[in-house]
């Protein structure tokens, strides 16, 4: 499901869509026209995809659209496209549901194709993924007791809000997973959150601390 007030960038992701073997149900401009669309396609829908500025007033008509569609479906995977990084916006989607499949990425990262669809895989299959200057928004917002953490695992917190796996984040670091493991204990010890839990739990526990 397809939300988008700009014909251009809309029929450009219907078609970058359906070169990765997506089917779009259902592409609209505005979001009374998304809540209606969703409700008429539901059973159909694996995830949706919206702007948070569109029609009628442009302001965060997108964004509320989608927080109302996870009210009545809270596992219903949201990713949430942006001209501009708005800490409220991704906090406020962040809080949506049950904090399972949610996503919040400028517009910018649609250009980057492979990311983009990585992305929309993540997010649809109940992941949380957030644009990397989201997070640095949020890392600026809280700084008490992230003064704690070496500047190495500020970098590692960065990575693992961002959704990324030990393996990735070593790729992305040039360190070995074991040392990224030790890394992430020593963040999570520090920040007091739980040292158990799957990917998904340990990204969620992240993001609360740095919402908090």
């Amino acid at each position: 499901m397809l939300a988008e007030d700009s014909v251009l960038l809309r029929e450009g992701l219907i078609g970058l869509l359906a070169r990765f073997g997506h089917e779009v149900v259902a592409a609209v401009g505005d979001a009374p026209a998304l809540l209606t669309a969703v409700e008429e396609h539901t059973p159909d829908i694996d995830i949706v995809v919206t702007d948070v500025r569109m029609p009628p007033g442009f302001q965060d008509e997108g964004l509320h659209a989608a927080v109302r569609l996870r009210e009545k479906r809270p596992t219903l995977p949201v990713l949430v496209l942006s001209q501009y990084v708005q800490r409220t916006y991704a906090s406020e989607l962040l809080d949506s549901g049950d904090g399972s499949g949610v996503g919040y990425l400028l517009k910018d990262r649609v250009g980057q194709v492979e990311e983009f669809v990585d992305a929309l895989h993540e997010v649809a299959n109940g992941g949380t993924v957030l644009d990397p200057e989201v997070v640095r928004r949020l890392l600026r917002h809280r700084r008490d007791p992230l003064h704690h953490l070496t500047p190495r695992e500020r970098e590692v917190l960065a990575l693992m809000a961002e959704g990324r796996s030990n393996g990735a984040i070593a790729k992305t670091l040039v360190v070995s997973e074991a040392a990224i493991g030790k890394h992430i204990n020593g963040i999570l010890t520090k920040l007091n959150l739980p040292l158990e839990g799957g990917t998904h739990r340990r990204v969620m526990a992240v993001l609360a601390f740095l919402r908090g």
